[in-house]
């Protein structure tokens, strides 16, 4: 059997599509960028039909590059994205909201205000936040003109970014996701294991617009001859994060990944455990297969490469994302500079939506390199609330020697990972394959067609390029935390510290 896969990585910033052999070699790969769309502050847009055709051309250039038809597909995405679209035409109905989207707080904060958060969090381990796909799937149908009318006479779907993406692939024929994109919802119970009645019925959305729930390594269809160019079946879904977690081979309790792209997100499996959070974390589904559901905690951070992003667009003090860490390394040891990057809010342990980016400790000497760290920083900051808060919520797993597996674009950056170890003062393995969130769907459906191993094989055939060990003075570490904290807690507005 061939035993190539094309994995589908649907990312906030671009479409990649990357064919993976089952030794994990890169056979092909291929990347476009998208627009980013900011119609108001705090609004954050993308255009459902050039995500599409973003994926159509790297799948269509990757496949070209491997010289034949991958076994199967796996797709991950960027998870809470919501579109909405027409079951008939399938054309969107409006702009996808992204998950980095602000507009919904006013409906959050009366939800909570009518003491409804404590339900949504007993359901579904989340938070009543815009950065869930529910509060936006009712903006939709109560802001496009029609909207609710179509959707309760069921001529409506919605979906998150790999549903809209299987709808499209499969000719219309598969309206699904996965237990993973669906626990990010608000809508779906995940301990039931099934869309929550009571919870749709606050948030005013039809059940007849919800897409069945299949496992992460279920069949989701076959795509059509002429959409790309072949038949290839559909065999595993997860979200970013989830597959990262497969990816990072965190298959038992107590293992921990944190991934940095234009987020940061850091999960701990916590196995057939739906661990609650005193600390504003989020229960939520790690994966499901063949019917076993493993849960984990999860923080997220909304800014970590997009801080990276702001330095290069917003500054222009950077060319390249990779500048980063040299211009770091050169900063003044003297100065103490903070950035909190609330541009679109807080996340946790916070959860402060209306809070907004700031910068402490400028001098007059406060240049560039000052800036790099202090962006760079933050990451590693934001990353030791989520740790902290994990401990507290599950101290007979998040063990203070717990080591931590990361990927993402920011993890090539050797200062920025030293300096991870050092706040966090423990080792961060950084593995040989970066590209885990695109290997964990590739061997989602790998697995599922019999031509990758199982998880047990898959784990063993993990490897480290490099553990970074913490260096700082411990006197030194907690004096730059205090910093930092005390940067937070001039920043927000409507939480606690």
């Amino acid at each position: 059997m061939n035993d190539t896969i094309l994995a589908i990585d649907q990312g906030t910033t671009s479409s990649r599509a990357i064919i993976f052999d089952k030794d994990r070699r890169i056979v092909a790969q291929s990347q476009r960028e998208f627009t980013q769309h900011f119609p108001k502050s705090g609004w954050v847009e993308h255009d459902a039909e050039e995500i599409w055709t973003s994926v159509v051309e790297v799948c269509r250039s990757a496949i070209e590059q491997a010289g034949g038809t991958p076994a199967a597909i796996g797709i991950t995405n960027q998870r809470e994205t919501t579109v909405v679209w027409d079951r008939h035409t399938g054309k969107p109905i409006h702009n996808a909201i992204v998950w980095q989207d602000r507009r919904t707080a006013d409906f959050c904060d009366r939800l909570k205000q009518d003491g409804l958060e404590e339900t949504f969090t007993a359901k579904t381990g989340l938070l009543l936040d815009p950065y869930f796909s529910g509060t936006k799937i009712a903006w939709l149908l109560d802001h496009v003109d029609g909207a609710r009318a179509r959707a309760e006479a069921g001529d409506l779907l919605f979906g998150t970014i790999d549903t809209f993406l299987i709808w499209r692939l499969t000719g219309g024929a598969v309206h699904a996701t996965d237990a993973t994109n669906a626990s990010r919802t608000l809508c779906y119970n995940i301990g039931a294991e099934k869309w929550d009645a009571e919870l749709l019925e606050i948030l005013k959305v039809p059940s007849a617009v919800m897409p069945q729930v299949l496992d992460c390594n279920g069949d989701f269809g076959t795509t059509k001859r002429d959409v790309l160019g072949v038949e290839i079946p559909v065999r595993g879904v997860a979200g970013d994060q989830q597959a990262a977690t497969l990816g990072q081979a965190c298959f038992k309790p107590g293992m921990l990944k944190s991934t940095y792209g234009t987020g940061c997100f850091a999960l701990l499996n916590t196995g057939a455990d739906q661990v609650r959070s005193n600390n504003r974390l989020l229960t939520t589904i790690a994966y499901r297969l063949d019917g076993i559901t493993t849960y984990a905690i999860e923080g997220s951070i909304f800014i970590a490469g997009a801080a990276v992003q702001w330095l290069r667009d917003g500054l222009g003090v950077i060319d390249d994302a990779g500048q980063s860490g040299e211009l770091a390394a050169r900063a003044d040891d003297q100065q103490h500079v903070y950035l909190v990057p609330a541009f679109t809010g807080l996340g946790a342990p916070y959860w402060d939506a209306t809070a907004r980016g700031a910068i402490f400790g400028l001098t007059r000497a406060s240049g560039p390199a000052e800036l790099a760290r202090a962006a760079l920083e933050a990451v590693c900051y934001q990353t030791r609330d989520l740790l902290e808060a994990m401990r507290r919520d599950w101290p007979a797993q998040a063990r203070t020697d717990t080591i931590l597996r990361v990927d993402g674009g920011m993890v090539a950056s050797d200062w920025t990972m030293q300096f991870l170890a050092d706040i966090l003062d423990a080792p961060i393995d950084r593995p040989t394959i970066l590209e885990t969130t695109a290997l964990g769907a590739a061997w989602l459906a790998g697995s599922a067609v019999g031509a990758w191993p199982g998880a047990d094989e898959f784990a063993a055939g993990w490897a480290v390029d490099r553990r970074f060990e913490p260096q700082l003075d411990g006197s030194a570490r907690e004096a730059k935390y205090a910093g930092w904290r005390d940067a937070v807690r001039r920043t927000l507005t409507d939480a606690e510290l």
